[in-house]
């Protein structure tokens, strides 16, 4: 185990020396436009699915010079809903991690990467782990995640009522495709937008959490399986032929039927009797 430990370690920093080899600028890989555009159109798209579910109704009733105020909106359909979204969007993808394993847009990705759960557990098991990077910094957000989100912020300014005339419409078409294949990205390279994340490693810690994910919600919305349903059938089933079998008379060896008072005789009480 310890050898195969130190095995695994040697080819993870061997990797890490040789793409360092190569010059720093190839080592730190900052995100192009169509990345960014891909991941703030992600986003978004989460964020207004989230903010979509309620029922919630913000009332407007501010005074004028005629004295009457703007009748109430649903909050999925209002201002400041769009705003909300708008301003906390780019916030959200300091929530993603750096995965040097992967190419493309693909090392962009919720989770801990490979590597880092890898070297985690390296030094879970005792090794000395040793790397230019301290372990302490290990978790931190890199260079590329932050400029993500650096890049976002200037993204979101310049296309915000692009963004604004999406949101007041019908909404029908999909917002990557309205916002980056149409505006952002129109006339330039937009391969990234097709690009997909197919798992295939055991040890890839965010596609397991993806997992876990999609599990949960096709549990949530089937409401349990066929094989569940049929069990519980059966249990309430022979429930119901024992609640017979209880209730059932009981037989007299001459063939009739006893009632509970035959099986049990009357005893008469002792003691005189009285007259009221």
């Amino acid at each position: 185990m310890i050898l195969a430990a130190y095995l695994s370690f040697f080819s993870i920093i061997s990797s890490v020396g040789a793409a360092k080899t190569a010059g720093d600028d190839d080592w730190v890989y900052l995100p192009n436009k169509c990345e960014v555009c891909k991941f703030v159109s992600i986003e978004m798209k989460s964020a207004f699915d989230e903010t979509g579910k309620t029922k919630e109704v913000i009332g407007r009733n501010y005074r004028f010079i005629d004295s009457k105020g703007a009748p109430p909106i649903k909050y999925v359909k209002s201002d400041l809903r769009f705003i909300e979204v708008i301003e906390n969007v780019c916030q959200r993808l300091l929530t993603y991690n750096l995965h040097k394993e992967r190419s493309g847009s693909n090392r962009f990705a919720k989770g801990m990467s490979e590597t880092f759960s890898t070297l985690h557990g390296l030094v879970n098991k005792g090794v000395n782990v040793v790397m230019d990077i301290p372990f302490e910094l290990w978790n931190e957000t890199s260079a590329e995640v932050a400029d993500l989100k650096k890049q976002c912020d200037v993204m979101i300014e310049k296309y915000e009522d692009v963004i604004e005339d999406w949101y007041k419409g019908s909404q029908e078409e999909d917002l990557t495709t309205y916002l980056c294949e149409k505006h952002v990205l129109k006339g330039q390279d937009r391969a990234c937008l097709n690009e997909e994340w197919s798992p295939k490693k055991k040890g890839d810690q965010a596609a397991i959490a993806e997992d876990k994910k999609k599990k949960k919600k096709k549990k949530k919305k089937g409401g349990g399986s066929e094989g569940e349903k049929t069990s519980k059938k059966k249990k309430n089933e022979k429930k119901a032929k024992k609640k017979k079998k209880s209730k059932a008379p009981v037989e007299r060896a001459d063939g009739g039927a006893s009632a509970d008072d035959e099986i049990q005789p009357r005893v008469p009480l002792s003691g005189q009797k009285t007259e009221l």
